[in-house]
């Protein structure tokens, strides 16, 4: 799971938002008194996401080069930026800085960017000499003030003054996996990645000043090598710190060890990851003898970071135990896999438990009860507890400070009840790890305990009611009101017991009613007064054309709504123009991400000007760079300027078309016909980011010019990303991302399925027809943990509904029972059908993640004519009929009016 999202989740009740939409006024940010200074005579003052810079107007400075950073605690932030802003004003240097203390709390929260951490004040020198006098000035000036520790930068002595290498402009360039990236210049004057790793560096053609050595040789003299432990491998990291696998060299005893950055890592009371690493070995050793709970083997200080050393705990956390064994990732378990899988989970949860009446027994609250911090050993016959740095004694009467998001208890359960609250969770996500939703509406707990008691007949019906009644405790359904401000028609949901149907305002497949509650709810989210979006979806919609974007932004939920017989929506088609009339700078060029996808909306809609307008800019731009995908790269941009060409006439949008393709087939060759890696090391695969996006690129040109060698080329891609792929239970052939296998239409194997579904129009291969057999069998599973387009259920509707695998008829059972799926997601919004977003804390609106996207999946299957993703139309046979389809809507679907 993505930390970053929790964040997104605070500035509106519905939606995710970007941070600094809170308003400074609303009482919540805690904004500083400078942050209320109006702009000095002579200086201009700008607001910019999470910071408020300020700049005399008549300052030039360097495009780029060496910078100050001042980093803050919380409650010493205050002191520093007014005395930043007594030194810069007068000397006429300008800076920018976190405007309040909630931006600064979550720059340093646990899982905050650890690249970004800990900056608070930025300050422009105008030159090397400039910085070092700055440098110089404020480390006197703020001696003894302590901050946390900036990753990327170089520490200027022992205070909270650092320096960095990097852009003072807003410029960016694509690196060697085509990202869009910050940039600056090379010595040839090229752009280049502006690094802003957790990790601090010089570029190569940069000389460190000499003021600057004695800095970076106190930053070295700290090494590992000084503690009595050998670090084998590191299990992950946070803002916080890392926790790592080491041997104590004394014993040969093999550990975990657990690091915590003073000042940094911060939970929700402030408490910083040192603090917390002290609250956890207090914790432990209270509960020292415990069976459950790992035992405390050390405690010490390695330059100013604190370790504390534990047990190793052998076995495998309780998430992993989904993938291993519950029956639903099957495509037809039967009845004693279910009753099997039932006795397995009840036992689990009556070890849990035991345990956490063990720990409650010795006045301990965890705090922290989730999936993922329950270890089970490798016989499955005990538990062990871990992370227990948001442990307290029951007498602190302390507030849940750090949890994950499925598990998180409401504001107004403290001590033992939180932990309660978690066990209640337990208790359905064991069958449906679906608990994110109740960060959206609780009152889903009802709905999902109806859908576990249909699915898991054994499971007794007092294990889930008591569940439910534990988790909407105290709860009142919210008012209905979202970023519209209207009053939402209906309520959240049901009491427990109630219809299994009454909670969603209709059935998904109740179509076209379903069509046009989606469409509704999408059209009642939008914010047309906003500039950065119309419609609300991911956080990457806050990106740079993130709003306007084909997946995320307004250009696919436009798509989307036309695709299926949905009314136009005109405030948005202008809100795109004006947008694009001027992109904002750093939007990528892609088709998913970026303009090629606006400009082909554009066109579709009538506004062939503005996407003409478009296709120049993206033809003015160097390509070299770009990676070969679909969703960002060459082949989304080729695809988009050659359907251009074709309904504009325009033949040199054709050519540039065949320039990408020539691109995309020069950067296989050299890589030798090995796929790009993704983030962990194992190749990129899928539709979006992988092969057979290029595939589809080939094919596609093939289909418009009959080059024979483009069909080759479409083939060879495809090879490539099925040398990605392994085959696992059932039979089902997904991606191999080296830590866990993907199904999916984005990144997984499903959307290699319809580009092997497509080419096997031209031509038959024996390897490609079994991996279409098995890749179909991906696209049967009983549960996706989500329900969006690329990244869940809805993918695989899409794909059922269109593939020519088989004979007709044969997967109209598979395609009922997956709509049917997408109720278990379903959440009512303003008394419409409407859908989670990624991580599922929040609602989206948008294409890839949301209710576009779960839309345009059901209108492939149910619509009276065709839906399609771009440049993957139904092939010519359909293996079943609409109308048999929507038996999947049950006989009382109980709507709400």
């Amino acid at each position: 799971m993505s930390k970053g999202y929790a964040v997104f989740c605070d500035a509106d009740r519905w939606f995710y938002d970007a941070p600094h939409r809170i308003p400074d006024d609303a009482g919540r940010t805690g904004g500083w008194t400078a942050a209320l200074r109006p702009a000095p005579e002579g200086w201009q003052r700008h607001r910019s996401g999470d910071w408020l810079a300020l700049r005399p107007l008549d300052a030039e400075l360097p495009k780029q080069g060496w910078k100050i950073h001042v980093s803050a605690c919380l409650d010493n932030a205050e002191r520093i930026i007014d005395a930043v802003w007594d030194y810069c004003v007068p000397r006429g240097i300008a800076f920018k800085f976190i405007p309040n203390r909630y931006l600064l709390h979550n720059r340093n929260a646990k899982y905050a960017d650890r690249g970004g951490s800990g900056k608070f004040v930025t300050v422009y020198p105008a030159g090397d000499e400039q910085c070092r006098t700055i440098a110089e000035d404020l480390d006197a000036l703020l001696a003894g003030e302590p901050g946390p520790y900036i990753l990327s930068d170089l520490r200027w002595g022992n205070g909270p003054v650092y320096v960095r290498y990097g852009s003072f402009t807003e410029r960016h360039c694509y690196d060697r996996d085509g990202e869009l990236r910050p940039a600056i210049e090379d010595a040839e004057g090229r752009l280049v990645p502006d690094r802003r790793d957790p990790a601090f560096h010089v570029p190569d053609w940069v000389a460190l000043p000499d003021f600057l050595k004695p800095h970076l040789e106190a930053r070295n003299a700290t090494r590992v090598g000084d503690i009595p432990y050998r670090i084998e491998k590191a299990l992950h990291f946070s803002n916080g710190g890392g926790v790592y696998v080491a041997t104590d060299t004394r014993t040969g005893e093999k550990v975990v060890l657990k690091e915590g950055r003073p000042h940094a890592g911060l939970a929700a009371d402030g408490a910083d990851a040192v603090t917390r690493l002290r609250r956890e070995k207090e914790a432990l050793e209270r509960l020292s003898g415990l069976p459950q709970t790992p035992g405390v083997h050390d405690w010490f200080t390695l330059g100013d970071h604190r370790f504390l050393a534990l047990e190793y705990v052998e076995g495998k956390p309780l998430n992993s135990f989904f993938a291993r064994r519950h029956p639903l990732i099957e495509s037809d378990p039967g009845p004693e896999r279910m009753a099997e899988y039932t006795e397995w989970a009840l036992r689990i949860h009556r070890l849990v438990e035991e345990a956490v009446e063990a720990i409650h027994a010795r006045g301990v609250v965890f705090n922290d009860l989730h999936l993922f911090n329950i270890m089970v050993s490798e016989d499955e016959s005990s538990v062990t507890l871990l992370d227990f740095e948001a442990a307290a004694h029951i007498d602190e009467g302390r507030r849940q400070v750090i949890a994950n998001p499925g598990f998180v208890a409401p504001a107004d359960r403290r001590g033992f009840d939180v932990d309660r609250y978690a066990l209640a969770c337990l208790r359905i996500a064991l069958f449906l790890p679906l608990t994110n939703l109740f960060a959206i509406d609780r009152g889903k707990a009802a709905h999902l305990a109806r859908i576990v008691a249909r699915e898991f007949p054994a499971v007794p019906r007092e294990f889930l009611d008591e569940a439910v009644a534990e988790i909407t405790r105290g709860w009142q359904p919210p008012e209905r009101s979202g970023s519209g401000g209207a009053a939402q028609e209906g309520t959240a949901g049901t009491a427990p017991g109630g219809s299994a149907d009454a909670y969603l305002p209709v059935h998904p497949a109740d179509w076209p009613r379903s069509r046009d509650s989606m469409t509704r709810a999408v059209l009642a989210s939008a914010t047309p007064e906003r500039e950065d979006r119309f419609f609300p979806g991911d956080i990457a919609q806050f990106a740079p054309g993130g709003g306007i974007c084909f997946a995320h932004g307004a250009a696919g939920v436009l798509y989307a709504l036309a695709e299926t017989g949905g009314e136009r929506c005109p405030d948005a088609e202008e809100w795109l123009l004006r947008r694009t009339k001027e992109p904002a700078s750093g939007t990528p060029l892609g088709f998913y991400d970026g303009l090629s996808g606006v400009a082909w909306t554009l066109e579709r809609f009538g506004h062939t000007d503005r996407a003409l307008e478009l296709a120049g800019t993206i033809l003015d731009q160097p390509w070299e760079a770009l990676a070969p995908d679909l969703h960002g790269g060459l082949s989304g941009i080729g695809l988009a300027l050659d359907a251009l060409a074709a309904a504009t006439g325009e033949s040199a949008l054709h050519d540039a078309a065949l320039r990408c393709a020539q691109l995309v087939a020069d950067k296989a060759d050299r890589s030798g016909g090995r796929p790009l890696p993704a983030a962990k090391g194992a190749p990129r695969a899928g539709l979006l980011y992988g092969s057979a996006g290029q595939a589809l690129l080939f094919l596609r040109l093939y289909e418009r010019t009959g080059q024979p060698e483009l069909l080759e080329r479409a083939a060879t891609a495809l090879h490539r990303d099925l040398d990605c792929c392994v085959t696992g239970a059932g039979g089902a052939l997904q991606v191999d991302e080296g830590w866990r296998t993907m199904p999916y239409l984005g990144a997984g194997s499903v959307g290699i399925g319809m580009v092997l579904d497509d080419y096997a129009a031209h031509r038959e291969e024996e390897r490609f027809e079994q991996a279409r057999h098995d890749i179909l069998e991906a696209a049967r599973s009983r549960f996706y943990a989500q329900p969006g387009l690329f990244r869940g259920v809805a993918g695989m509707i899409l794909h059922l509904a269109r593939t020519t695998t088989g004979e007709p008829g044969t997967h109209e059972a598979d395609l009922r029972r997956q709509i049917d799926s997408l109720t278990r997601a379903a959440v009512p919004y303003r008394g419409h059908l409407a859908f989670p977003g990624e991580q599922m804390m929040r609602l989206s609106a948008d294409l890839a993640t949301g209710t576009a996207g779960c839309l345009l999946a059901l209108g492939s299957a149910l619509h009276g004519t065709s839906v399609h993703l771009p440049f993957l139309p139904p092939p010519p046979r359909r293996p079943q009929s609409r109308s048999s389809v929507r038996e999947a809507v049950p006989e009382n679907p109980s709507p709400r009016k």
